[in-house]
């Protein structure tokens, strides 16, 4: 008998393959710690749920009697394994009376590449399972999507069997909110997106440029106007053109998004660093690698700026506020913009 499980996942929904796991890990420890992954940021098609959502879907799949042995550990995305892997290790000894006598399991199912992190916790006893059920969140995910609010039942029917009666109530309540037909344009758009070169013989690697401009401790940000990420904040920026360089795409996109007036000659003095943003689940779109660009204006007064083109708004935002924001922002924004001005903690990286 260990004194803690713990189960890592996103639970995008809650299906019966998780619940599982879950009654694996009960049955061999005093208590399991869910880790809810993908928590914190904006709610999109792959994530729509927050960990709050997902962590009450996972309490009432239970006996009363049993929830009192859940505990849950919220953990952001950070497209650095190593850095995901401590937060994970910070966030559960936080969690432990005494971590370095504790007995603890890992109970965890290799799906495929992405479940690599199971090896990443040496000193907690891995309890690998086999594949409990046939359900995929994924499936679950296109079907409700695919649906209306009207035709969710009809749209779940061949799946309920694999989901307990809570992940359906909260499913059959969620499609009411108007988050549901935001998250479903989402949705559309991302699938056509992808169904537009399903066709090419190689899945296509796409380039991206980001301008992140500082000036007198504000950040320029752009509120997007067009889905993916209608409504989110980003920081200024887009595809890199077939005949543009990536300083070339950067100067353009900060115009056209913009209408920020300052003259390359400006910006070229300014510029700080670029950085690759390279992790293969950044963007739901596809494979997409970005440029980020970091400019650093000191204190000269705030240029003038107006959101163009698919920008709907352009705002100087004040650093301070920046830590607040994630669940505001487009993909992984958020993380670009921390490493270049450093304003999210080491403690926050759990919600701590």
């Amino acid at each position: 008998m260990h004194d803690t499980a713990i189960l890592i996942g996103r639970f995008q929904p809650v299906h019966a393959g998780h619940l599982a796991l879950l009654q694996h890990g009960l049955a061999q420890a005093r208590e399991v710690i869910i880790v809810l992954g993908s928590a914190f940021a904006a709610r999109s098609p792959k994530n729509p749920f927050t960990w709050q959502e997902r962590a009450a879907m996972l309490r009432d799949a239970l006996p009363a009697a049993v929830r009192e042995r859940l505990r849950f550990l919220p953990v952001r995305d950070r497209y650095d394994e190593p850095a995901w892997v401590q937060d994970v290790r910070r966030g559960v000894a936080r969690m432990l009376p005494t971590p370095s006598e504790q007995r603890v399991a890992l109970v965890g199912h290799f799906k495929d590449a992405s479940s690599n992190y199971l090896r990443r916790f040496p000193g907690w006893t891995l309890l690998d399972l086999p594949r409990q059920g046939s359900m995929d969140a994924t499936a679950i995910r296109d079907a409700y999507w695919a649906a209306t609010p009207g035709t969710v039942s009809a749209a779940l029917a061949p799946l309920a069997q694999d989901m307990p009666p809570s992940t359906l109530r909260f499913l059959h309540d969620f499609a009411t909110l108007p988050a549901y037909a935001a998250l479903q344009e989402e949705w559309r758009v991302l699938r056509d997106y992808r169904a537009s070169w399903a066709q090419a013989p190689y899945p296509p690697v796409f380039v991206t440029v980001d301008a992140v401009l500082r000036c007198q401790n504000h950040v320029l940000l752009v509120r997007r106007g067009q889905a993916p990420g209608k409504g989110l904040w980003a920081a200024p920026g887009g595809f890199l053109e077939p005949r543009d360089t990536l300083w070339q795409s950067c100067l353009r996109e900060l115009s056209e998004e913009t209408a920020c007036p300052l003259d390359e000659a400006t910006l070229r003095a300014a510029l700080r660093a670029v950085k690759v943003f390279d992790h293969p689940d950044r963007s739901q779109r596809g494979r997409t690698i970005t440029h980020g660009h970091y400019f650093d204006l000191g204190n000269i007064p705030l240029p003038p700026v107006v959101g163009g083109d698919d920008a709907q708004q352009a705002l100087w935002v004040p650093l301070e506020r920046l830590a607040s924001m994630e669940d505001q922002m487009f993909e992984d924004h958020f993380h670009l913009l921390d490493s270049f001005l450093g304003f999210m903690s080491p403690a926050s990286a759990t919600g701590g």
